[in-house]
């Protein structure tokens, strides 16, 4: 006879198991009560007229239901599915069991971090759970799916919530269905969920009663420290900005200045992270005097900031400032997410008044037709908006942690349910990791600009628009845009999706080059040559095809960073070469070192 494979796990002595837990009870009910009795000194927040139901998920599962149960014969159908499916697992698993050579019925995709350990494939039981659960998970997925009748936005937000709840039950995320959780438990006595159990009330204290989820060591990381050091100086400030000039590192420096507009619902510094990845080091080592806009931390004085704000204090204050700076009307600039949005408006809004100071553009990541806009419109309905709204109304801004937590919700298993795991159920404290530092450092949005941006681009999609959107008194159109325009998007971003930035290369009037990059919506943007990472694609046409499905069917695959390509489109555009600029030594003088103080206002440590 065979022998049955080892299950994996060894189980203890009762005696010694029943000890343990009692006294991880006992340590549990101390730590809770005493985060009970610190909550319990704090003052109650305010009622609010906000619903119960603010996301409307809701209403949207009664409906996908309602349409289910019109064709019964449809969920039997999915439901013997299921059972076929259980019986073939059940029969590999009984192999497996009696020492057998059985193939998989359900493997994890490539990149799925919870199933690494090796138990999940060396332990029968082990294997059995985790196949068990990816049948059921893509199974109910599937059912949901191939509901008939669901308007599109429907659609999404069933899809959505339902792989939220799926990736919430996976066994990886209980003790007792994670083999190396439970050997933890087990080697430690149980030592692992008392540490996991202060670190979840740490992180209740940390966000005020609600879960705030920590995601690296804030202390291991400085801004202007160990990141944000490329060596530069604050040269102009307004209540909304900071304006950042880089120290030369060559002799010579091209004509133009180039100057950068991040998004605001981060900051900055994802483009200075640390030498060996910055993106600010890399341009200022290739000859261009640099820019970069550090927008404000909003607070109470900010509520009355709206998108046109940003425009004014932002981009255009920021040009006169260029110029004060450098003696330089003409610039190449770049937009980076919002703030490519924002830098498309402007360049339109430049358009009409017949300003002509921006010779070229690059967009990251930025969307300006959001007719494809991704999982982030299941967040832009009607009711949610207004849920934001009267969210906003409190304090007059949108808390960061709330945009932190609806982009984690896009990458639940990678930015919420691993950090589960390894704070709570292993009691680790996480790794020490620059983006994830940058990811954490959440930024505030002023009520009266968030709503216009939320209800005028995502929901109405004016922008794309001829005339149908107004800045400063003037209807803007895209398609006034003439100057060449590089559009850089990214194969598998979740925020600003490829196809709907691509969409851009149909409205501007110039010459647009698109290129697609490898991976997502940062690692795809900050992916230095001398890393040797993922890979782009480029298409020569002169003329970019309706459809970015044939765009790609004529591009071309090249290996590594996208940097360089870019650098020889852009410096083709930036003049010839002047002697270098010191910071502080032209009109605008230094206010302070870079990278200035806006950036480092924190609203959770």
């Amino acid at each position: 006879m065979n022998k049955q494979p080892d299950s994996g796990v060894k189980l203890p002595d009762p005696t010694e198991w029943a000890k343990n837990w009692n006294e991880i009870a006992e340590q549990s009910q101390k730590l809770v009560s005493e985060f009970l009795a610190r909550q319990g000194s704090e003052p109650m927040p305010a009622p609010t007229s906000i619903t119960p139901d603010p996301l409307n998920i809701g209403s949207a599962f009664m409906e996908m239901t309602a349409k289910m149960m019109t064709n019964p014969e449809k969920l039997v159908e999915a439901q013997v599915e299921l059972w076929r499916a259980y019986t073939e697992l059940w029969t590999s698993s009984a192999q497996r069991f009696m020492g057998q050579e059985a193939q998989p019925i359900a493997q994890p995709e490539k990149g799925d971090k919870r199933f690494k350990d090796a138990a999940w494939n060396e332990s029968y039981l082990f294997d059995y759970i985790k196949q068990s659960y990816l049948l059921t998970a893509r199974w109910l997925q599937k059912t949901v799916n191939d509901v008939d009748g669901l308007d599109t936005k429907t659609r999404k937000k069933v899809d959505f919530y339902t792989r939220q709840f799926v990736d919430a039950m996976a066994p990886s995320n209980f003790v007792m269905t994670n083999p190396e959780v439970l050997k933890a438990t087990i080697d430690s006595n149980g030592e692992n969920l008392v540490k996991g159990l202060h670190n979840l009330l740490e992180d209740l204290e940390r966000g005020k009663g609600k879960l705030n989820i920590k995601m690296v060591d804030a202390k291991a990381f400085d801004v202007g420290g160990n990141v944000a050091t490329t060596p530069g100086k604050v040269v102009y400030q307004n209540d909304l900005m900071q304006l950042i000039q880089y120290s030369p590192t060559t002799k010579e420096v091209y004509k133009r200045p180039l100057y950068i507009v991040p998004p605001w619902i981060n900051k900055f510094y994802i483009l200075d992270l640390k030498p060996e990845n910055s993106f600010i080091k890399w341009m200022v080592a290739k000859g261009y005097t640099v820019f970069v806009v550090s927008w404000n931390q909003p607070d109470e004085r900010h509520v009355d900031k709206t998108f046109e704000s940003y425009m004014r204090e932002g981009i255009l204050d920021g040009l006169d400032a260029v110029k004060q700076a450098t003696g330089e009307e003409e610039v190449t600039a770049i937009g980076y997410c919002i703030g490519g949005t924002l830098m498309a408006s402007t360049l339109a809004w430049m358009a009409a008044q017949g300003d002509e100071r921006i010779k070229a553009v690059t967009f990251f990541a930025a969307q300006v037709e959001f007719s494809e806009a991704g999982e982030l419109s299941v967040f832009i309905d009607e009711e949610q908006i207004k849920y934001f709204e009267e969210l906003m109304a409190q304090k007059g801004y949108l808390e960061g942690t709330e945009m932190a937590n609806t982009f984690n919700m896009l990458r639940a298993n990678d930015l919420i349910w691993s950090f589960v795991v390894n704070n709570y159920l292993l009691g680790k404290e996480p790794f020490p990791f620059d983006l994830l530092y940058w990811n954490a450092d959440a930024t505030r949005m002023p009520a009266k600009m968030h709503s216009f941006y939320l209800r005028n681009m995502y929901q109405r999609n004016l922008l794309a628009q001829a005339g149908g959107l107004e800045l400063g008194g003037q209807k803007i159109d895209l398609r006034k845009i003439k100057i060449p325009v590089y559009l850089q998007a990214s194969r598998e971003d979740h925020i600003a999706p490829f196809r709907s930035v691509y969409k851009a290369s149909q409205l501007y009037s110039g010459p647009v080059r698109f290129l697609l990059a490898g991976s997502g919506h940062i690692a795809g943007v900050i992916n230095p040559p001398a890393a040797k990472k993922y890979q782009h694609w480029t298409n020569d046409t002169k003329t970019n095809p309706a459809k970015v499905e044939d765009w790609i069917k004529g591009a071309t695959e090249h290996p590594g960073s996208w940097w360089e390509d870019w650098d020889a489109w852009l410096s083709a555009k930036s003049g010839p070469k002047v002697k270098a600029r010191v910071p502080g030594e032209g009109k605008a003088k230094a206010i302070e070192d870079a990278p200035g103080s806006y950036v480092k206002k924190r609203i959770i440590d």
